[in-house]
């Protein structure tokens, strides 16, 4: 059964499924099973809604009126977050079932499906958007931290990361070294790094984060 979820985040099922009685007896079950449930009729009512906050699964249709299971998963695919999605259905075939694990979805269930089943895929499916979540705010994180920089910190910083000696950031930039190392000591202290490997990780997921690149030592 479903372990206790972290307060501040809720884990949630969004259950998409036309037939009025899954819905009520997947609800049922998801909710003695501790999880905060929505029980959808269809792909539309889900998109009007939108996601709820808090690590979610999907437990998908295939077979939908209107917009089916796998088109709601390519349409998902193509966002910044990708929403787990457990496909279930009564007219399962291998194209399809295919077609849904390639998509990347965490598991394809054929009804009537085991309980245990469906309730091991919920929980690897919130386990994966948890760390989707946690990298998210951690890339906040530091964006915040690398606004605080003034632009003289940021070039800074950009040639420290490509592997630029203070003496030759100082060449550079037109600096003396004293001011080179400043600066450079400023960088470290505003984006909480400890050593410059723990830096340059840091401005990889920065600089990513913001289209720029550090490989040339410039911030685009």
């Amino acid at each position: 059964m479903a372990e206790p979820e972290d307060k501040d985040q809720p884990a949630t099922v969004v259950v998409i499924d036309d037939d009025p009685s899954i819905r009520q007896s997947l609800g049922n079950l998801l909710r003695s099973a501790g999880f905060r449930v929505s029980l959808m009729g269809s792909v539309s009512e889900f998109l009007d809604a939108g996601p709820p906050e808090g690590p979610t699964c999907l437990v998908l249709d295939v077979r939908l009126p209107g917009q089916s299971g796998l088109e709601l998963q390519r349409e998902l695919g193509t966002g910044k977050r990708q929403l787990p999605i457990i496909f279930i259905t009564g007219h399962a075939d291998i194209p399809m079932s295919v077609q849904a694990m390639k998509g990347g979805a965490i598991e394809f269930l054929t009804k009537p499906f085991r309980e245990q089943d469906l309730l091991d895929a919920i929980q690897l499916g919130h386990a994966r958007d948890r760390a989707w979540l946690e990298q998210e705010k951690i890339a906040a994180e530091l964006k915040a931290r690398f606004e605080t920089l003034t632009p003289r910190e940021r070039e800074v910083m950009a040639l420290v990361v490509s592997g630029r000696l203070n003496k030759q950031i100082a060449a550079e930039l037109g600096l003396s070294e004293i001011t080179v190392k400043v600066h450079r000591g400023q960088v470290m202290r505003k984006m909480h790094a400890r050593s410059l490997p723990e830096l340059s990780r840091m401005a990889d997921r920065v600089f990513l984060a913001l289209g720029k690149s550090n490989g040339s030592g410039k911030v685009a």
